[in-house]
């Protein structure tokens, strides 16, 4: 892997970066104070074409690489991490997962509207019952001849109350267990599908969380993704993307309060000269900015060998793991950093807070991350990594 940006990625990430502090910032307290999805601003993501980053351009798409998606994430999660999981659950999960394994039909069909932002894309796999263990599907999909019978309830849901398209998970042969669970393309305006409250959520506030029941829907078989049982090999392969854009979330979010408590500390005086200038000011920013370099590494390492076709998937958890808990340890710090100024919303710190910590929870608990880091260490007695730049492995 090359260090340097491409000009394309370079300006892929100012156009985000500009984006963001311009357009997302002047109103992202607001939105968060209210639960207010930015159903303006999602608009014009799409209008930019964050919304389909990776989408073959023959389908409307921007045709650009993990990278460039990263990057974008990045800058975007540094403002406003209600914005940037309505781009990464588009992104990384519906588009990718229909792109990556749908009929061409179903490409055609969906992916125009969804890489444009016309509609909005939501991946429904949690159920009250079915959290980290994505095995334990109560959603059934009864095969009744030319079409299933959906029913059902997905909760934890981003985009649930505003998406047009979801990609539901759901259980039709119940004696194969995970081997019997199909992904169903399901229309939010089809008769039967029933959207609950938005969640009153700690972080993330803008976007917009729901549950949804599915009652007696009616889905075609040619709605159906892949041969009949490949739903669970669908939804974790597809989360092994999601990973990285999460990790790129968590790392913005990261970077943004490292970005706002650099400024701060340089511009607050305290016994006589700015608090930078105090040990014990200095120090945590130090450990902010190696915390801050080495998740970066870590997720465009990921992206890297996503973009290169190679084995992604331990390396999306590492990533996942390491820029999670990052963000959390260092938006608390943040806080910590503006004192008292960071404990009010005006300081933008404390909403970071906020948000870091569902980066420790979804597409994969930092628990179940450690799972699939350690599976893949002991699966042959050591860790096996491919080394930058060439994919031949070294041992470590």
């Amino acid at each position: 892997m090359f260090f340097e940006l491409t000009e394309e990625q370079q300006a892929v990430q100012q156009a985000a970066r500009d984006f963001a502090q311009n357009i997302l910032k002047p109103s992202v307290i607001e939105r968060d104070r209210d639960m207010k999805y930015p159903k303006d601003e999602i608009r014009q993501m799409g209008e930019m074409g964050f919304l389909g980053m990776m989408v073959d351009p023959a389908y409307g798409g921007g045709g650009m690489d993990t990278m460039s998606y990263v990057l974008a994430m990045e800058e975007i999660s540094k403002v406003d991490a209600s914005c940037s999981v309505i781009m990464s659950v588009n992104n990384s999960l519906v588009c990718w997962g229909i792109e990556k394994f749908g009929t061409e039909e179903q490409k055609a069909k969906y992916l125009p509207k969804l890489a444009t932002g016309e509609w909005i894309g939501a991946f429904c796999l949690s159920e009250p019952e079915a959290g980290s263990d994505a095995t334990s599907q109560r959603t059934t999909a009864v095969d009744m001849g030319d079409h299933y019978l959906l029913n059902g309830t997905k909760n934890w849901i981003t985009n649930g109350g505003t998406s047009s398209v979801h990609l539901v998970m759901a259980q039709t042969h119940p004696e194969k267990a995970h081997k019997g669970i199909n992904c169903l393309i399901v229309e939010t305006n089809w008769e039967g599908v029933v959207i609950g409250a938005k969640e009153d959520k700690l972080g993330i506030r803008a976007s917009d969380t729901h549950t949804i029941m599915y009652n007696d829907v009616k889905v075609p078989k040619s709605n159906r993704i892949g041969e009949d049982g490949f739903g669970f090999k669908f939804a974790m392969q597809t989360l092994e993307g999601g990973r990285i854009g999460i990790a790129a979330q968590a790392l913005g979010i990261a970077g943004g309060a490292y970005e706002l408590s650099l400024a701060y500390s340089k511009e607050r005086a305290a016994f006589g000269k700015p608090i930078s200038q105090h040990q014990a000011i200095a120090f945590k920013l130090a450990d902010m900015a190696t915390d801050i370099e080495a998740a970066k590494l870590l997720v465009y390492r990921a992206a890297w060998l996503k973009d290169q076709g190679m084995d992604f998937g331990p390396a999306s958890a590492m990533a996942k793991l390491f820029a999670s808990e990052a963000a959390m340890k260092h938006t608390v710090e943040a806080v910590q950093v503006h004192g008292g100024y960071g404990y009010v919303k005006e300081y933008h710190v404390e909403r970071l807070m906020r948000d870091a910590k569902i980066t420790q929870i979804y597409e994969g608990t930092s628990e179940v991350q450690r799972i699939v880091i350690s599976r893949n260490v002991l699966k042959n007695g050591q860790l096996y990594i491919p080394i930058w730049g060439n994919g031949v492995g070294t041992e470590v």
